[in-house]
């Protein structure tokens, strides 16, 4: 596939990834506050505003937070325009979906001042996530897989 291919690809990616992302979490905050209560010994529905990071980390830095996201989101689309020529379709999707787990975030901090998070894992102490907390951390593993792979190939 050639260059624009891939970045057209990247695109669409992203997008789908985004607007899913945005989609559903408004389904699921709505439904949560409308009252629907979902809970078993695997997982609970509950909505909580998240001020910080994962792991309650730098509650109350929203300024800090934007700023490091959108660093983030400026580094994985100068890596992947730099290197749309060489780089595999698997890495451009994977890129695509870290990319907009951390979009989704920081569009939440930008708009509300805060993630809304909702999954609580009941059988372990675990924080409550979202969807786009699913996209960052499925996007992270999949690439250091894909580095670990090709560093051993």
């Amino acid at each position: 596939m050639d260059k624009t291919g891939k970045f057209i690809y990247f695109a669409v990616c992203y997008a789908f990834f985004i607007f899913t992302d945005l989609y559903l979490s408004n389904i699921m905050v709505e439904n949560l506050l409308s009252g629907l209560s979902v809970s078993n010994p695997v997982f609970s529905l509950n909505f909580v505003k998240n001020t910080g990071a994962a792991f309650n980390l730098l509650q109350d830095s929203r300024e800090l937070l934007i700023i490091l996201s959108m660093i983030a989101l400026v580094l994985l689309a100068l890596h992947v325009i730099n290197r749309l020529k060489s780089i595999p379709l698997k890495t451009c999707f994977f890129i695509a979906l870290l990319s907009a787990g951390i979009a989704g975030n920081l569009h939440e901090r930008i708009v509300l001042g805060y993630v809304r998070d909702y999954f609580q894992l009941n059988f372990i102490n675990f924080p409550v996530f979202n969807i786009s907390d699913i996209f960052i951390n499925v996007g992270v593993i999949a690439l250091i897989i894909i580095i670990l792979i090709k560093k051993a190939g």
